[in-house]
């Protein structure tokens, strides 16, 4: 299947809003307390908290369509907008979603190929991402391309303190 991706500016704020929403509330809602949950994700995902991360310097959000239909989006982060490592040298892979009727046919491998595309293009020498610990189907996805586990960080749902498994790729 074709895919191409469209690097999202403020006239695509709607459509990030909706497809982030969408995505993260399908792949994690069932795993979390009601009450974190929500408040998280309308804080996360609102109109003000999206077109910030937007305008940052060293943060860009990419669409990917296939047959002119939207099935996903990643979201990459260099220098000072990364969450944790900030090295220079370095890519941060923060978001990487395929919506669920598009799950399971190449399309996430296909944004991490262009995620790796870009971090080769912009001569960085190592991709890194964080993926909660419990998320076992993501986890083996990224194995599967090479990643190992490199540390450990927090990741904060409401009140929840979960973690997320720091992994890093080698260009």
């Amino acid at each position: 299947m074709s895919i191409n991706f469209h690097k999202c500016s403020i006239h695509n704020l709607k459509e990030l809003q909706h497809i982030s929403k969408e995505t993260f509330i399908d792949a994690f809602e069932k795993q979390n307390n009601p009450h974190d949950f929500w408040e998280y994700v309308n804080h996360a995902f609102s109109e003000d908290a999206l077109s910030k991360q937007l305008a940052q310097e060293g943060t860009a959000f990419y669409f990917a369509y296939s047959n002119n239909s939207l099935v996903g989006y990643f979201k990459i982060n260099t220098g000072n907008a990364q969450s944790d490592v900030k090295d220079p040298n370095s890519l941060e892979l923060e978001r990487i979603y395929v919506q669920k009727t598009h799950q399971g046919k190449q399309f996430g491998a296909r944004m991490l190929e262009e995620a790796v595309y870009i971090a080769k293009e912009m001569g960085l020498t190592y991709l890194w991402l964080g993926v909660w610990e419990h998320n076992t189907a993501a986890i083996r996805f990224y194995e599967r391309f090479g990643f190992k586990k490199f540390g450990e960080h927090p990741y904060i749902i409401g009140n929840d303190v979960q973690t997320d498994w720091l992994m890093k790729l080698s260009l």
